[in-house]
C-alpha cells in the first residue's frame, strides 16, 4: 500500500494507478461489504462520478463487494448527494461512492457511507481500515455464497423529485421569475442532474462544460480564481446570475450579474437565508451549523434570521453529526456545502441550486444586491505542504495572540468578534491549510502572514 495514500473521514483519496489501484479498492469496498453484513445489513449502493477512472473502480469495487456476499445496488454515474440519498431509499446497510470530490483530475477516492445516508465518521472509517488491512483481510465467501447486483437508473429523477417537493421551495415562484442561469459543470456529474433541475424551475440555462466526461477543462474545485470562464458567460449571454459545481455535485459557487464571483461562503449564507426568511412554521428556536472555516457572513445570516449558530470541526460528517445532535434547522460548509436535513443530512449543491433561486425569486433585485445588503469580509486561503510539526506553531500563534478566543477541536482556530484565522492539516490533501478572515484583505493576509512566519 502507498505510503501517500490519504485516509480521514474524507474518505481513501489517493492518484489513480500509484495511490489507487484497482486491488486497493476491491480490498477496501470487501472491508467496508463486510462491515456492512455484520450489522445485518449487505446491502450496498455503489456510484460514481464522472472520472475516466471511475467505470474502471466500479467494477473493482463491485468485485470486493461481492466477495463478502453483498447484494450491490449500482446507480451508475451520480452526484454524491444522489448517491446518499439512493441509501436510504433502498435501506441499504452501507454506499459506496468513487469520487474525489474537487481534487485534480488524476485523483480518485472510495468515499464511504453508513446506513443513515450519512459519511461514515472517523471511528467508522477507521473500522473499515482495520479489516482491509488485516492480514488476510476481510473473510470471503465461497462458490454458493457469492452477492448479487442489480442497476437502479432511477436515483437522479428521484432526487429532482425531492428538491422540487421540499416546503420551501416553490417551482412556480421560481419559474414566474424567469431566471437566465450561466453553468459550468467542469465535464463531472453536475451535468447528469443541474441543467434538469434548472429547467424543470423554468430557468433559461446558458452552460458550458455539461459533459460527463470527466476530462476537466480547467482546475475543478469552484473558487474565484477557476471561474473567469464562467464570469465570461454570464457578461455574454446577460445572465442573472452563474452557478458552478464541483465534479461530485456537493459543492456549488456563486458568480453575480456582473460576472463577479462571490466566493463559495455565500452560497450557504444565502440557503440560510432563504430557509430563515422563508415559510414562518419553523421551529421557534431555529439552530444553524457550520465548520470552523465558514465564513463570518454565515454567522451573520444566522444571527439575522433569530437562529443559534454552533460551529464543529471542519468535515462534512462532523457537521452531519452535529446537525442531527443539535437537530438543526440548516448547516453546511462555507465550501459551497449546503446541507438542509429536511431532505437529506448531506451537502448538496442541487438542493443549493433552488434555494438560491427561490430565495432571489422571493426577494427581487440582483444576487449582488443581496449580497451587498449585509456586512462583507475578505477571506484570504493558503496551503504549505505537509511535514512541520504543528505543535509549536500552534503554541507561537496562542502567545502572539493571547486576547483571541482559541478552538483546539481541529488543528488551531484563534477568533475575534470580525475576524479570526485557522490553520490545520488538510484530510483530502497532503497540505497544511491556513484561511484567515477580516474586515478587509489586509486584516486577514496579516493573520495568514503571521502563520508562514512559524513555519
Amino acid at each position: 500500500m502507498s505510503s501517500t495514500l490519504i485516509i480521514s473521514a474524507s474518505g481513501i483519496r489517493g492518484i489513480v494507478g500509484t495511490d489507487l489501484t484497482p486491488e486497493l479498492v476491491a480490498r477496501y469496498a470487501a472491508a467496508l461489504g463486510a462491515r456492512a453484513a455484520a450489522g445485518r445489513n449487505a446491502r450496498v449502493v455503489i456510484g460514481r462520478d464522472a472520472r475516466t477512472s471511475g467505470e474502471m473502480f466500479v467494477h473493482a469495487a463491485t468485485a470486493g463487494l461481492l466477495s463478502v456476499g453483498c447484494e450491490v445496488i449500482d446507480i451508475g454515474l451520480v452526484p454524491t448527494p444522489t448517491a446518499q440519498l439512493a441509501v436510504e431509499h433502498h435501506h441499504a446497510g452501507a454506499g459506496l461512492i468513487l469520487t474525489a470530490s474537487h481534487n485534480p483530475v488524476e485523483w480518485n477516492a472510495l468515499k464511504l457511507v453508513g446506513p443513515d445516508g450519512v459519511f461514515l465518521d472517523a471511528a467508522g472509517v477507521a473500522e473499515v481500515r482495520s479489516l482491509a488491512e488485516f492480514a488476510t483481510g476481510p473473510e470471503r465467501q465461497g462458490w454458493n455464497g457469492i452477492g448479487s447486483v442489480r442497476v437502479d437508473p432511477g436515483a437522479i429523477g428521484r432526487h429532482l423529485d425531492a428538491i422540487v417537493a421540499l416546503p420551501g421551495v416553490d417551482p412556480d415562484v421560481v419559474r414566474r421569475a424567469g431566471f437566465r442561469v450561466a453553468l459550468d459543470c467542469v465535464r463531472g456529474a453536475g451535468g447528469a442532474i443541474i441543467p434538469h433541475l434548472l429547467e424543470r424551475l423554468g430557468c433559461q440555462v446558458h452552460g458550458i462544460n455539461l459533459e460527463t466526461d470527466g476530462r476537466f477543462p480547467r482546475e475543478p474545485e469552484p473558487i474565484p480564481e477557476n471561474l473567469g470562464e464562467l464570469g465570461e458567460l454570464v457578461r455574454r449571454t446577460g445572465a442573472h446570475l452563474g452557478m458552478a459545481v464541483d465534479p461530485d455535485v456537493d459543492r456549488l459557487a456563486l458568480v453575480d450579474e456582473l460576472g463577479a464571483p462571490l466566493g463559495e461562503d455565500y452560497t450557504l449564507a444565502l440557503a440560510v437565508r432563504a430557509v430563515l426568511d422563508g415559510p414562518a412554521d419553523g421551529p421557534a428556536d431555529p439552530v444553524v451549523v457550520a465548520n470552523l472555516s465558514t465564513s463570518l457572513v454565515v454567522e451573520d445570516a444566522a444571527r439575522d434570521g433569530g437562529a443559534r449558530f454552533v460551529r464543529v470541526p471542519v468535515g462534512e460528517s462532523n457537521v452531519a453529526r452535529a446537525i442531527i445532535e443539535q437537530r438543526a434547522l440548516i448547516g453546511g460548509e462555507g465550501n459551497g456545502g449546503v446541507i438542509l436535513p429536511a431532505l437529506h443530512v448531506g451537502r448538496d449543491a442541487p438542493l443549493g441550486v433552488a434555494l438560491i433561486l427561490q430565495h432571489l425569486a422571493r426577494q427581487g433585485g440582483s444576487i449582488s444586491g443581496l449580497v451587498s445588503a449585509a456586512p462583507r469580509y475578505r477571506i484570504v486561503k493558503a496551503k504549505v505542504k505537509r511535514g512541520a510539526d504543528l505543535g509549536p506553531i500552534y503554541a507561537g500563534l496562542k502567545k502572539r495572540y493571547p486576547e483571541a478566543q482559541t478552538d483546539e477541536r481541529d488543528g488551531l482556530r484563534l477568533a475575534w468578534k470580525d475576524r479570526w484565522v485557522h490553520l490545520r492539516p488538510s484530510g483530502t490533501e497532503p497540505v497544511i491549510r491556513m484561511i484567515a478572515e477580516g474586515p478587509t484583505e489586509q486584516d486577514a493576509t496579516g493573520l495568514l502572514d503571521a502563520c508562514r512566519a512559524l513555519f
